[in-house]
């Protein structure tokens, strides 16, 4: 099984430990992952700002560099959906329907193409999960309090696996945190006001450490976190997965 590792921009260039833990988890459960150098941006930063047919070029270039795995793995809900949902606007080759159909969210890949059950990692801390709006409402990786319909979620199932983890509920577990990409920048109180509602939600419940599948969610919320000097900090899950010894 050839698996190609897809690491966003946004971690790339500001957080590199995220993208390190994602290969070393796979490793850790013999996945042989290639992360191929000629990989850039999947294209949704244009798209989001009106300007799709200007990424058009960048989605064929992913199309081209991941276009001989199997799977396409990515520590990002946000990215895979849009690979996923937004390459309908180019023609719809052989290629482009196998990528399409393969790119899948690191959660995803982890339940129901390898189907793990266990984990070794340890994580001795109380948690608070931000379910990010691309995983849940776009990629349906749980069930949202707006929809009768959906699973149970797959990143709940993943940190249950992990040994001494204590998961913190939340006033309202599914609410945005206001990043919605450029949204934050269109609507900047707006955008900080939901961002601090959903850290009051996890401070309440006493969370040391609040987790999420989108490292771009968590940016915003670090974001908060500094400049109000919140005690809590924000890490990717595939950072917990792939915990030792559960320091901090």
């Amino acid at each position: 099984m050839k698996i190609g590792l897809f690491i966003p921009c946004y971690i790339d260039q500001f957080y590199p430990r995220v993208g390190i833990a994602t290969l070393e988890l796979l490793q850790k459960l013999g996945c042989q992952a290639t992360y191929p150098e000629g990989q850039t941006c999947c294209g949704q930063p244009m798209a989001n700002t009106g300007c799709e047919s200007d990424a058009k070029a960048t989605y064929l270039h992913f199309i081209d560099t991941f276009g001989d795995f199997d799977y396409i793995v990515a520590p990002s809900g946000s990215c895979t959906y849009h690979v996923r949902h937004h390459y309908d606007i180019i023609e719809q080759t052989e290629a482009v329907r196998h990528i399409r159909e393969r790119t899948l969210d690191l959660t995803e890949f982890l339940l129901d193409v390898l189907r793990i059950d266990r984990l070794e990692a340890r994580f001795p801390h109380k948690v608070g999960l931000h379910q990010s709006c691309h995983g849940l409402r776009g990629l349906r990786l749980g069930k949202s309090s707006e929809r009768m319909e959906g699973g149970p979620s797959k990143i709940h199932a993943l940190l249950g696996m992990v040994s001494g983890i204590e998961l913190v509920d939340l006033d309202r577990a599914d609410e945005c945190c206001g990043f919605g990409g450029t949204f934050a920048i269109a609507e900047e109180a707006v955008s900080a006001k939901m961002g601090k509602d959903r850290l009051g939600d996890h401070l309440r419940h006493g969370a040391e450490v609040i987790t999420a599948g989108d490292m771009s969610c968590l940016m915003h919320l670090e974001g908060l976190i500094r400049r109000n000097k919140l005690p809590i900090r924000a890490m990717h899950l595939a950072e917990i997965l792939n915990a030792k010894e559960g320091s901090l």
